[in-house]
């Protein structure tokens, strides 16, 4: 973070946390760690309930948003407004559903939330689209072309060059990437994972300890407008000295 914020110096920081806990969920205390660190706000995803003391918290913290779309009155809220120095940004937190589990259409859910709340809230939205599939990812990007300033895609761990503004100035990338182990399986210790392949039969997944790899986005946005004007990649390896952006 120090390398990162020195090199580019964003106005905002925020990072998708949901498997921050060893691959498993967010702790209160990862969470301070990384607000210590200049995170400013952290969404999450299918993993939000892993570690059960996520419920005593959560709803205390306003800069943590989980999937907007699971049903009312499920602990947390699903998009927050970050101010940082003058600067405002609405984040917003969407799952998928295919391949994952049924929760309310995020389509429709991002068409009530901009007809509705949203029109009194600040122009730059993010919108985190934590989903499996590529094709709804891709969707959900076009859907929402020119009515939020950013759709990043999230959950499969590794970073795709489709980064782009489409046509109508929204900002997309279909997954941003992963922090952790290079050199496991989406971090995940890699014998464990071969072997669950080859045998189909349950094994314990534990988080790999090889060299480690970050990867992000940068985003520029226009204030006046909401809509996005760059997006970058970010991908650094332990044993590279500076960020390489793309």
């Amino acid at each position: 973070m120090p390398i990162l914020r020195q090199k580019y110096n964003p106005h905002i920081v925020i990072a998708n946390g949901e498997n921050a806990a060893g691959g498993k969920g967010l702790t209160q205390a990862i969470a301070h760690e990384l607000f210590e660190m200049g995170v400013h706000g952290i969404t999450l995803g299918n993993h939000a309930w892993d570690q059960r003391e996520i419920f005593d918290f959560i709803d205390k913290e306003p800069r943590i948003v989980r999937p907007a779309n699971y049903p009312e009155g499920t602990p947390g809220r699903g998009h927050a407004v970050i101010r940082v120095n003058g600067k405002e940004l609405v984040i917003v937190n969407i799952q998928g559903r295919t391949f994952l589990p049924p929760l309310e259409d995020p389509f429709r859910l991002m068409d009530e939330l901009l007809d509705g709340e949203f029109k009194k809230k600040p122009r730059c939205i993010l919108v985190d689209f934590h989903a499996e599939a590529t094709s709804e990812k891709i969707a959900l990007g076009w859907y929402l072309d020119g009515r939020v300033s950013v759709v990043l895609g999230t959950h499969t761990h590794v970073q795709t060059h489709d980064e782009r503004i489409l046509p109508k100035g929204t900002a997309y990338v279909t997954d941003v990437g992963m922090v952790g182990s290079s050199e496991g399986v989406l971090g995940m210790n890699r014998e464990p994972v071969l072997q669950r392949f080859l045998t189909q039969l349950p094994v314990r997944f534990t988080v790999d300890e090889g060299r480690w790899h970050f990867h992000a986005v940068l985003i520029e946005i226009d204030e006046a407008t909401g809509l996005s004007k760059q997006i970058k990649l970010i991908r650094q390896y332990e044993d590279q000295l500076m960020f390489e952006s793309y």
